[in-house]
């Protein structure tokens, strides 16, 4: 009888355990996907209403490819107006940016994060808290200190002031993906390579690179999304001349009491292809991954 009383105890606790266990779990998922719906409901609503012709987002119109028409052609052809070429404008120069501002802040990045790892370890330790403070320091100012910084130099704001800003604050990421990296690879291949002849040049760009690629990349891809998405940076810096990106022009017309209706479909396909190039990164990473 004391055994049967014990084991029935015993299987008490367990059920107790197991639903405890049960509805911590439920409750994780569902602040997960609470978390999710968050995230991504305002750019499901974007894609949603950009295959209606309605200038109001919410107002559904009926389904049409009307607005990506607009988009590659420049012309509505129900309202026999063109789209606002300011638009275009802005966005070749946010591509422009973003693409040259990544390439640099890429090739500088992971040049710091080599020095910054060869360094001692108490250097390194303080270099490394020095590369974080402009990732946690407040976008807009980080736009005021480059732009009192451009004035002061008798800079005239512009493109090219654009591009450095964009590399100043892009720059610190990249030498956070590539460090793990360092952190992972074999020290003695460069020293192995001086010994069997390479340049330092060669051995950098032969033997460390290729190690350090996927680092390179993930920081390349990160500035890219870094400078589409900046606005205080780019607003502080880009001066009067009529320079634009997307997220400035957003901001003039959105002040003009609305947004251009082709935003939603060209926001929808810069969303899609940034995820496509995500999945396919992580696809050849996996893949490339050494099995266990």
């Amino acid at each position: 009888m004391i055994e049967t009383k014990t084991l029935s105890t015993a299987q008490l606790e367990a059920k107790k355990r197991g639903r405890s266990l049960r509805i911590r779990r439920i409750f994780a998922q569902s602040y997960l996907w609470l978390l999710l719906i968050l995230l991504y409901a305002p750019i499901v609503l974007i894609i949603f209403f950009s295959f209606t012709r309605s200038k109001v987002l919410g107002n559904w119109t009926g389904f049409t490819f009307g607005l990506y028409e607009n988009l590659f052609t420049g012309y509505d052809r129900v309202a026999q107006v063109h789209v606002d070429p300011n638009m275009y404008s802005a966005l070749l120069y946010t591509l422009l940016i973003a693409v040259v501002a990544a390439t640099f802040a890429t090739l500088l990045g992971t040049l710091a994060a080599i020095g910054i790892f060869n360094m001692r370890q108490r250097s390194r330790q303080a270099i490394q808290l020095l590369n974080s403070v402009p990732m946690i320091n407040p976008d807009i100012l980080t736009g005021i200190s480059l732009f009192l910084l451009f004035v002061f130099l008798g800079i005239s704001r512009g493109l090219a002031t654009v591009i450095i800003a964009h590399v100043v604050f892009c720059t610190p990421y990249v030498v956070l993906s590539v460090m793990p990296r360092l952190t992972k690879m074999n020290p003695n291949i460069y020293e192995a390579a001086l010994d069997l002849g390479a340049t330092p040049f060669q051995a950098l760009r032969k033997v460390m690179m290729p190690e350090l690629w996927p680092g390179m990349l993930s920081g390349f891809i990160l500035s890219i999304t870094l400078s589409i998405d900046d606005f205080g940076v780019t607003f502080f810096t880009k001066g009067s001349g009529g320079l634009n990106t997307l997220s400035t022009f957003i901001y003039a017309d959105a002040r003009k009491g609305g947004l251009t209706p082709e935003l939603r479909p060209l926001f929808s396909l810069i969303f899609v292809t940034m995820l496509v190039l995500l999945l396919i990164i992580n696809w050849r990473a996996s893949k490339s991954a050494p099995k266990r």
